[in-house]
């Protein structure tokens, strides 16, 4: 009979942390294998996963890989979700396929949080969350993010969603489903490329200690969902509004010419929207993951205590 620890097998240096009461943080995949080009994107999870060892927390970065969830990863395993072109883009529904067939999976922030939250973890950090899509009156596309927000308890530590997104509908959908989301340092939510959306956070809470509190508070109430912690880009790494907003249209026409939809529409924007801004975009990117990191750790550390 298939048990639930049968599909999980966690790295040395994640069982160790887990035995020793050591604050991990979750790292999602789908960065890795869908969001960054190769070798950019398996140097900055090195990079992310230094930082949050140097904050005294443990990174895991989460895949399915030969029909198991791999809680941490080897710089093999790294290498390979960074090179793989057949890696499958993951989310709630399509877990059970990628470990019944023992198909190599990179997960979303959706499928990080659920395979998190398995394996005991309150921390996630990624680079920004998916929403709702522009246009999403006619075609109906809202990441599964936003529904595993409301039913999974873990912190997602963020540069608020990604600006490809139509923000205000994103921040509607989630007040609806009763998620909450904290800003840290500023009072509104962030806009992933830019620091401020223009529109307001539910909450501010700039120390890990009161962030901690307030998600103890939240789940100890039996409010099982979990929470976004917005933490704006660092000013001198964020991108002009006026550019990124214009680089952000122009590829939403060319997806919409080249009728790109589903889960290809983020990667190819994403891509297109490096090379529209001749890398400026992915150097942003890359500067918003590694802050993320640092606030990160220190919420894990901080729940851990509280």
């Amino acid at each position: 009979m298939l048990k639930l620890e049968h599909l999980i097998e966690w790295s040395p240096e994640a069982a160790q942390a887990r035995l020793n009461r050591t604050p991990i943080v979750a790292l999602e995949s789908t960065i890795i294998s869908h969001g960054m080009p190769y070798p950019q994107n398996v140097q900055t999870a090195r990079e992310v996963e230094a930082i949050i060892r140097a904050q005294g927390a443990v990174p895991a970065t989460i895949a399915v890989l030969d029909g198991k969830i791999r809680i941490g990863l080897d710089d093999a395993q790294l290498e390979l979700l960074g090179r793989s072109p057949d890696a499958m883009k993951l989310s709630r529904r399509d877990l059970p396929f990628a470990l019944s067939t023992g198909r190599i999976g990179a997960t979303t922030v959706a499928a990080t949080m659920i395979c998190a939250h398995l394996a005991g973890i309150e921390v996630f950090v990624t680079g920004g969350i998916g929403g709702v899509h522009r246009g999403a009156e006619t075609s109906f596309d809202i990441s599964a993010d936003l529904q595993e927000l409301s039913r999974t308890p873990v912190a997602v530590v963020c540069a608020g969603a990604k600006s490809i997104l139509d923000l205000a509908l994103t921040l509607e959908y989630l007040e609806t489903h009763g998620v909450p989301v904290v800003s840290v340092g500023q009072d509104n939510f962030a806009a992933f490329y830019t620091r401020d959306s223009g529109l307001k956070a539910d909450f501010r809470l700039d120390s890990p200690a009161e962030q901690a509190r307030f998600l103890r508070t939240q789940w100890t109430l039996g409010l099982n969902g979990g929470a976004v912690i917005s933490n704006p880009v660092p000013a001198d790494q964020a991108m002009d509004p006026v550019l990124i907003d214009g680089y952000i249209r122009q590829a939403l026409t060319e997806a919409t010419e080249q009728d790109i939809s589903g889960k290809s529409v983020t990667p190819y924007l994403l891509a297109r929207i490096k090379a529209l801004s001749e890398g400026a975009s992915l150097a942003t990117n890359i500067a918003l993951v590694k802050h993320n990191a640092v606030v990160g750790a220190e919420l894990a550390k901080a729940l851990s205590a509280a």
